[in-house]
């Protein structure tokens, strides 16, 4: 109590007086615990706003200091959080008194920072994340803290409850603004995203926003490679087991996700397959193929995880039917031309046969050794993988129907059409595809 009455007398009269005439409180943090509650209504919010609240709520920001106030700070950062909850008054009357300037200095500062205080960080971000959702004019003051990279720091802090409100405030700027877009992807701030992958791929998230701006930057428009290639390890000299890194598999496995999702609802840029392609033909030069899988994806290796991500982009993406897509420019089509469906099939052709047939065909040890040559798959689901591409790219496509043809594929994927515990749903990609192949 003595610390509280400290605090309040080291307060101007001017800011204290309309917290307790608006509660009838006896001390600040009381007052603050009281607006905090009245404020969570639409109702509360407004009148709150008819009273001006926010101005004298952000002065008191101005002149606590951490960490002795840090209590009573992290109550007043809450209050203008809820009163910025969608009251547009509220909102802009932020923006005029200067208070992305004055949040952003409080949740990047040193001490702050330093101190992992992570409840304070995330508050200030719920703040111009709400502030965020009013409009362009209101994003673009928030965008030029952005853009100084004053959060960087906060992006390399490795939790999920600090980097969600940061993508929330992100994808608000970026959604419908390709000039902000292409900023974030700038050499300049393109180390703020990277940090933000990197946090997610450690700690995980529990909102969606990063996978929307994933999807935004990568899928959707020709982001993708430089992302990707700053997600490297940082020395060539780096010991390692692995070509790939963690944050490299993650963002595949989101990429993947976010495609499989949406298939008939998200644009795809003219490179991204193309630099998918490039991705499958590394891993598949890197990964071991003498192991008999133990999971599906994920599986704990990078090189195979990409393995396995890529090729399910892959096979997604070749799932867009080239009939049906009124003005769609068939993403296929340019893979095509660089022996696509060749690299395909010969894969197929060099795994060993699957399990149910190595069983039927094992009768003494050295016929058991002779059917099991060949190259295993290196995850749970691969054959079936590989068979989806080709069936998926057969689909509306005479070119490839031909092709498989003329390659004695069918021949092939019959050898395949058997069920597989390692390999979910084989016999039906099969006959999917030999139907295809046959022209339907």
């Amino acid at each position: 109590m003595d610390s509280a009455i400290s605090l309040e007398e080291s307060i101007p009269e001017s800011i204290l007086q309309p917290f307790f005439s608006a509660t009838n409180s006896s001390t600040l943090n009381k007052a603050l615990e009281n607006l905090i509650e009245l404020a969570r209504t639409t109702d509360g919010r407004s009148d709150l706003a008819s009273k001006n609240m926010l101005n004298p709520t952000l002065q008191l920001c101005k002149l606590l200091s951490y960490p002795s106030s840090g209590d009573t700070l992290l109550l007043a950062l809450k209050l203008i959080r809820n009163q910025c909850a969608g009251e547009l008054r509220n909102q802009n009357s932020f923006i005029k008194q200067n208070g992305v300037d004055i949040v952003s200095n409080i949740i990047s500062s040193k001490e702050i920072v330093n101190d992992s205080n992570h409840g304070l960080i995330r508050m200030g971000l719920q703040v111009l994340a709400n502030v965020s959702l009013a409009g362009e004019e209101h994003q673009l003051v928030i965008w030029n803290h952005i853009y100084t990279l004053k959060f960087l720091e906060i992006a390399k802090i490795r939790r999920k409850e600090t980097c969600d409100p940061l993508c929330m405030i992100i994808y608000a700027c970026v959604e419908e603004n390709h000039e902000l877009l292409d900023k974030l992807c700038s050499d300049r701030v393109l180390p703020l995203l990277v940090e933000i992958i990197r946090t997610a791929s450690e700690v995980g998230f529990g909102e969606d926003w990063v996978k929307l701006i994933l999807s935004r930057t990568c899928i959707e428009e020709s982001y993708f490679t430089s992302i990707f290639s700053n997600l490297q390890y940082p020395h060539p000299s780096i010991e390692t087991t692995n070509t790939f890194t963690q944050e490299q598999s993650f963002l595949l496995s989101i990429l993947s996700e976010m495609i499989n999702e949406q298939l008939e609802h998200i644009t795809l840029s003219k490179l991204f397959a193309l630099d998918i392609f490039k991705i499958l033909k590394t891993s598949l030069g890197v990964v071991d193929y003498a192991s008999r899988p133990k999971s599906g994806l994920p599986t704990g290796s990078n090189d195979i995880d990409a393995l396995g991500y890529s090729l399910c982009i892959l096979r997604d993406i070749c799932a867009f039917d080239p009939l049906n897509k009124e003005g769609h420019v068939d993403m296929v089509d340019p893979l095509l031309s660089l022996g696509f469906i060749e690299m395909f099939l010969d894969l197929l052709r060099e795994l060993e046969a699957p399990s149910i047939i190595r069983k039927t065909m094992k009768h003494d040890e050295n016929e058991e050794t002779k059917t099991h040559s060949g190259k295993l798959c290196p995850y749970k689901g691969f054959r079936s993988d590989i068979v989806a591409v080709i069936g998926n790219c057969a689909y509306g496509r005479k070119r490839v129907q031909n092709e498989v043809r003329e390659k004695n594929g069918i021949l092939l994927m019959l050898q395949h059409c058997v069920t597989d515990d390692e390999n979910p749903f084989l016999r039906e990609w099969v006959g999917r595809e030999c139907r295809e192949s046959k022209g339907g």
